[in-house]
């Protein structure tokens, strides 16, 4: 895997923690979860294409 990809799966592992940890605090954000999908999403389509 190379450097940029591990870097953004690592940062979309941390915004999930983030994400989990506003909504435990202050309630659910579905903008928030939105965009944490949108960011899974094309970290998955990254690794799929890198891994081609």
């Amino acid at each position: 895997m190379p450097g940029s990809v591990k870097a953004m799966t690592i940062a979309t592992v941390a915004a999930l923690v983030v994400v989990t940890a506003y909504t435990a605090a202050l309630g659910g954000s579905g903008w928030l979860w939105f965009g944490w999908i949108v960011l899974a999403g094309v970290t998955a389509a990254t690794v799929a294409l890198r891994s081609r």
